[in-house]
């Protein structure tokens, strides 16, 4: 039966700043947590940095000439915080904010909406040197930052996002240590998960503040999609323990004002929670006019006695899974299991069915709250085949079941408003460097040459006409 998609949905591409935009100390802009980290010896796969990206800062035209060709009627991009504020506080350095002027109105002329995220993971590094995240002062310095970034774009920008992924940021960069800034504290982590939700509901206000109180504005969450390797009680255990400290930190706050009890009582032997203080959450649940969901992949969970306790179950070994679920020193007496069935590049199982299940869980939870898919892609293997072609059946094929799993979220009720592919171009994949290729559209390193894949053109006729075409189509 053909997929069609409702009139009005928004089929687009997204990329990050540090990621793809290059010239990192050109025009005033200043350094970031990723210009130290990626310098640090066996941190990043290859020695790799972003100092060159893909060269978007001095490419972007060409881009968005490339976006427009495909099809897309908006471009989800992350401003570069030490570009607007080199050192994190103060006033706004005008040419990194020229810079994001001129991307915004070349998109607008090549009619493709420019979706804003305020922050992806590039923190200036004199902020993480007087605390980073885990210091609640770094929230009222993102809320200064954003007041300046949405006076400076605020009539041209149709939907904010204040901040990317903030699991990564808190778990990944001070528990686990796997990003910027490299950090192993689990309660310095927890403590940076209530900075970053304070930082969202500020820096949502000050958004409203610069560019009116009409100004549309949401949150990127990676909620984990976990599910109990069996019914056992101490499975369904594991998975309720998981939830709690992978998702309910984040959703609990922002949609209810409350963290979960039960998560304070877990993590009582990191932290006492003494950073939340009287009238934070009330800062943190401010009005949320979407939300954004990235998703890649699922986990299958058993407690320390559950399923598999007897040898009958293979348990995953840390890698290669280990980006997709909570540092070990946050969580004890939860065990992944291996999940049979075929698998990207970064090792992550397909399983496009915990897409639909996580947008309708979301739906019956908030019915109001409009659903952005604003990250969903797949790293594979690519190589320019001896016809100029990038051939990545297996991302078409991704792509392809992932958007019918968001079809059937449409049929069932949910409210999503649209889709961007991750990503655009190949970049520096963060810890991954340039190893690991997400983009539809391929990035020869050497010349920086940009080739249209098979899953690029194939998603082109879905941008164009809004009908989900089949994979054996992808040219």
């Amino acid at each position: 039966m053909t997929r069609r998609f409702p009139d009005g949905f928004v089929w687009g591409a997204a990329t990050a700043a540090y990621q793809v935009e290059g010239s990192t100390d050109a025009d005033g802009r200043g350094p970031s947590i990723w210009d130290t980290f990626s310098r640090t010896p066996g941190a990043v796969l290859g020695g790799h940095t972003g100092d060159l990206g893909t060269d978007h800062y001095r490419r972007f035209a060409e881009d968005v000439a490339l976006m427009a060709d495909l099809g897309l009627g908006a471009y989800r991009f992350s401003v570069a915080w030490p570009r607007v504020q080199p050192t994190g506080r103060g006033p706004a350095n005008q040419a990194g904010l020229d810079f994001y002027r001129r991307l915004a109105d070349t998109l607008l002329a090549h009619g493709i909406d420019p979706v804003v995220t305020l922050y992806h993971w590039d923190l200036p590094q004199p902020l993480e040197d007087a605390g980073g995240w885990p210091d609640r002062d770094t929230a009222w310095r993102f809320a200064d930052y954003a007041g300046l970034v949405a006076g400076a774009l605020g009539d041209r920008v149709p939907l904010w996002t204040t901040l990317n992924e903030p699991w990564c940021t808190a778990y990944l960069g001070y528990a686990s240590g796997e990003h910027a800034p490299g950090v192993q504290d689990p309660a310095r982590a927890l403590a940076a998960v209530h900075t970053l939700n304070l930082a969202h509901g500020l820096g949502a206000r000050a958004v409203r503040a610069a560019a009116g109180d009409a100004a549309q504005v949401s949150v990127t969450l990676n909620l984990q999609v976990n599910r109990a390797a069996s019914t056992a009680p101490e499975d369904v255990a594991a998975k309720a323990r998981l939830d709690r400290v992978a998702n309910e930190v984040f959703l609990g706050p922002l949609l209810d004002g409350a963290y979960p009890e039960e998560v304070v009582a877990e993590t009582a032997h990191l932290t006492d929670w003494s950073f939340v203080r009287d009238g934070d959450l009330d800062l943190v649940r401010t009005r949320l006019d979407a939300l954004g969901v990235n998703y890649y992949t699922t986990a299958l969970v058993a407690g320390a006695g559950g399923a598999g306790a007897d040898g009958t179950a293979d348990v995953q070994a840390a890698s290669p899974d280990g980006d997709q679920r909570p540092p070990a020193n946050l969580v004890t007496g939860v065990r992944w299991l291996h999940q049979p069935g075929p698998r990207t590049a970064m090792g992550w199982v397909v399983d496009p069915s915990g897409l639909t299940g996580l947008l309708l869980d979301l739906h019956r939870r908030r019915p109001d709250l409009p659903l952005w898919i604003t990250e969903n892609g797949a790293a594979y293997p690519d190589v320019v085949a001896d016809d100029g072609r990038v051939h990545d059946a297996d991302r078409v094929g991704y792509l392809h079941a992932h958007l019918d799993a968001v079809g059937a979220a449409l049929d069932a009720g949910a409210d999503v408003r649209g889709y961007f592919a991750w990503s655009l171009l190949d970049n520096f994949e963060w810890a991954y460097g340039y190893e690991r290729r997400f983009g539809i559209v391929h990035v020869d390193y050497a010349t920086l040459e940009r080739t249209v894949k098979d899953s690029g053109h194939w998603y082109r006729r879905l941008a164009t006409t809004g009908v989900l075409p089949e994979p054996v189509h992808a040219g």
